[in-house]
Formats: C-alpha cells, sequence, structure tokens
C-alpha cells in the first residue's frame, strides 16, 4: 500500500464535511451508514495496474465458463459440470439458460471481491449482479472534488469513470430501465442517483414496469433465485430472446454461481482452462484464488481423497482441529443467502458444534442448494482513518479491507473490452473477521 496523504485536522475536517455534506437528499444505500475517510484509499501504481490488467483476465475466464457449460449441457465436456451448475434451478431457468437467444451472452459488468492479504490478493468471489456500482460512482465524483491538497491523489477510474462505463454496457439503446427488485431495495437510492447523472434515457423502474418499447435495455438488478417475486421478470426475458431489447445481466445462473472456483481448480478440467485461458491467464487466476472444493457427498472410492485436504468422507471435516479449519464454507449461488456475508461460516471462528451443524447442513442441502468450501486467507492489516464529526477529529484505523473493482464490458463478441470504472474499499476493524460493509467500515474509493 501507499502512504495516505497527510492532511491537518483543518484539512480533514474540511473534506469529511465536504463529503458528508454531498450525499444524496435519499441517500445512497437505504437504512445503511458507513464511516468517512477524509482521502481516498491510495494503491502503489503496480499494484493499481495490475487490479486494472484483472478485467481481461475475469473476462476471459467468464467467456471459458459460457462454453465450458455449454459444451457439457451438449455432452461434448463432462455432464457432472452442468449437473453441478443446474443443481436447484427450476426447468424454465435452464432452458432460458441453454436458450440460443442468449447463446453467448455475458455479464456486462464484473466484480470481484478482493482481500488483502499478508501474501497479496485473494480473489475470493465474482459478483455478476453487484450492489455498490452507484456509490463507487458518487465516491469517485465526491472525493475527486474535495478540498485534497496537492500532490492530489488520483482517482482510479477518474471522477465519472463509473458513470461512463455504466452507461457504455447498453450501446445504442433508446431507453435504459434499471429494474430493482424489492429484495434488492436496500441499493434503489444509489441506482436512483447514478440514473440521475446519465440523463433522461436511463430510470429506475420496479417489478411492476411493463413499458418495454422495441429497441430499449433493461438492466437485471435482481437475483435469478427471486425470479417469482419480480412480476416482470418474464416479460423482460421474453422480449430479450425475441431480439426486442437487451438484457443484462442475462438470465444464465451460472454466473451467480460461486463453484466456478471450485471448476477452475478441478484437475479434470485443467486441459480445457490452460486452451481456453492460455498458460499466463490460468496461471494469474490460480495464483489469485484461494483453492475451492464443491462438497457434493456423493461417496469415494476406498482409495479415493478429496485433493488438498486429504479426507476421504467429507464427514471428517468435522472432525478437523480448530487451527485446521482456516477454511470458508458458504452457500454456492441461487439463494437468498448467497449474497452480502449471509450464509458464510468461517470455520477458525467458529465451535465445533457450530462448525459441525453447517457441514450437516451443506450435505443435507446439496441437492437444493450446493456449498462451497474455500481456504480462507486472512487479510492484512492496513492503516486508514476516518473522521469524527461529533469530536470534529480524524481518528486513526487498523482495518482489513475488501477492494471491489468495477469493470465494465462495452462491444459484442470479440471486439467486447473490460474498462475500469472504479475500486471501492470497504475497511473493518481489526477485530472483525469477516470483511463486508457495515456501520463501522469506513468506505472509500482508491487512488493511485
Amino acid at each position: 500500500m501507499q502512504a495516505a496523504p497527510t492532511l491537518t485536522n483543518d484539512e480533514a475536517a474540511a473534506s469529511a464535511h465536504h463529503i458528508r455534506n454531498s450525499l444524496p437528499a435519499n441517500g445512497l444505500f437505504a437504512g445503511q451508514t458507513w464511516r468517512i475517510a477524509p482521502a481516498p484509499f491510495p494503491l502503489a501504481p503496480a499494484f493499481a495496474k495490475e487490479i486494472e490488467s484483472l478485467g481481461r483476465v475475469l473476462l476471459q475466464f467468464y467467456r471459458a465458463v459460457n462454453l465450458l457449460y455449454r459444451k457439457s449441457a451438449e455432452g461434448k465436456m463432462p455432464g457432472w459440470v452442468a449437473h453441478w451448475l443446474d443443481i436447484g434451478k427450476p426447468a424454465e431457468l435452464i432452458a432460458l439458460q441453454r436458450s440460443p437467444a442468449f447463446k453467448n451472452e455475458l455479464p456486462r459488468v464484473i466484480r470481484p471481491d478482493l482481500l488483502l492479504t499478508e501474501h497479496g490478493l485473494s480473489v475470493t468471489e465474482l459478483d455478476s449482479v453487484p450492489g455498490g456500482i452507484g456509490l463507487t460512482a458518487w465516491l469517485n465524483q465526491t472525493y475527486s472534488s474535495a478540498q485534497i491538497p496537492d500532490p492530489r491523489p488520483e482517482i482510479l477510474g477518474g471522477a465519472d469513470g463509473m458513470i461512463r462505463g455504466f452507461g457504455s454496457i447498453f450501446g445504442d439503446a433508446t431507453h435504459v430501465h434499471v429494474i430493482v427488485s424489492d429484495e434488492a431495495a436496500t441499493y434503489r437510492p444509489e441506482m436512483q442517483w447514478l440514473a440521475e447523472q446519465l440523463g433522461a434515457r436511463f430510470a429506475v423502474r420496479d417489478a411492476s414496469y411493463t413499458s418495454f418499447a422495441v429497441g430499449d435495455a433493461a438492466y437485471r438488478f435482481f437475483e435469478l433465485f427471486d425470479l417469482s417475486n419480480v412480476a416482470n421478470a418474464r416479460q423482460i426475458f421474453d422480449l430479450a430472446a425475441e431480439h426486442k431489447i437487451r438484457v443484462t445481466p442475462p438470465p444464465k445462473p451460472v454466473f451467480e454461481e460461486k463453484m466456478l472456483f471450485a471448476l477452475l481448480w478441478n484437475r479434470n478440467l485443467h486441459g480445457f482452462w490452460r486452451q481456453e485461458l492460455g498458460e499466463g491467464f490460468l496461471a494469474r487466476l490460480k495464483s489469485l484464488v484461494p483453492y475451492t472444493w464443491i462438497v457434493d457427498p456423493a461417496p469415494l472410492p476406498p482409495q479415493g481423497a478429496i485433493p488438498e485436504l486429504n479426507l476421504t468422507d467429507w464427514q471428517q471435516l468435522k472432525t478437523m482441529s480448530q487451527r485446521e479449519r482456516e477454511l470458508i464454507l458458504k452457500v454456492s449461488g441461487f439463494s437468498e443467502h448467497a449474497w452480502g456475508a449471509r450464509g458464510v461460516f468461517l470455520g477458525s471462528d467458529l465451535s465445533h458444534e457450530d462448525w459441525s451443524k453447517a457441514v450437516d447442513d451443506a450435505l443435507q442441502n446439496f441437492e437444493r442448494s450446493p456449498r462451497v468450501l474455500q481456504r480462507f486467507h486472512k487479510p492484512a492489516l492496513v492503516e486508514t482513518q476516518w473522521f469524527d464529526f461529533e469530536k470534529n477529529e480524524t481518528v486513526p484505523m487498523k482495518g482489513r479491507a475488501r477492494l471491489c473493482p468495477y469493470y465494465f464490458i462495452a462491444g459484442d463478441g470479440d471486439a467486447a473490452r473490460p474498462q475500469l470504472g472504479g475500486v471501492l474499499a470497504t475497511i473493518v476493524p481489526a477485530d472483525k473477521k469477516i470483511v463486508h460493509g457495515m456501520s463501522d467500515a469506513v468506505m472509500l474509493p482508491c487512488s493511485a
């Protein structure tokens, strides 16, 4: 990390008050607050460059995932791949995912969760329906205009990188309708702010909106597990299948599964990944992605063992000592528990009883809602600061950081290119084990 700019208390106060006073009247996250830092979170230039170049790797990974699923469904790759990825999904959604209309469609926003560990970056998961787009756009814009003395930090993505990036993914669509479900209502204020910045072509809608016109585009801000509560979802997907409107992310639950990283590590697929990603991209992903397993209770042959763990049965996971349980167990996808910090269990932080229950739940629910197991790389301590408005002073804080870059994919097919719009840093106090948004967290943009 790079040293943060040194501000006097008066300079920090002026910057922090400017940031707080710039908050939209309706806020950005419904009912959510965070601590305000007077300056952005600084990254070393080489580190910032690494994050910017990661977008190309992740886009190629998504292309490879799309091809792998399709070939598996067609019987040209192992059938267990599509079987795993289809578990728990209704037949109608599987049919949509396999529809020729969406054959080559990929999510046009890619957001990885990057933990800063003592050994570098750790990419713990990918989010194709991410929150925080409007928030990061606002942070980039607001910190770019804050009164920070020279040398001013350069916000990654620039003041309007998030706004331009989001606008670019819809091509020449006449109107863009951002469909925010009730389940995602927390994020409606940030998307309303973002739409206002983009002008009259953009509007935030709810699940009752049906007045789509040919040539429009829809941004799907709802998870596919929630379709029964999104009244206009069927209309959106039908119009998109008929090529009357464009929709992103496409109705393909494969991209909402955390088990993709387990497939990346599966040795039976090594040849496929090497061919589709190339040696360089594959090596880079494996250096960033923690080893991940799918917790499939299917019995192993007597001489079989789960790679890396050397277990012969998932039940043995419960007998591991607390020190051995530097592992995260989490819901893979297609579930109300599969986003945020819900459905996430850190083995070393749980009692034997609670860990055993989490393992039993994973095994018992595999055929409805698979879980994945992932090595836990503890986030390193970083230095940050936040402004205490009651005491009118800057408070230093040691914490653990998650970086969320937002890559926007403009263009079609082989011409599609990722553009980094910005990077959101979430820093929680050092005693927190899992990094996620909370009132005690400092949330701020990154700079180089």
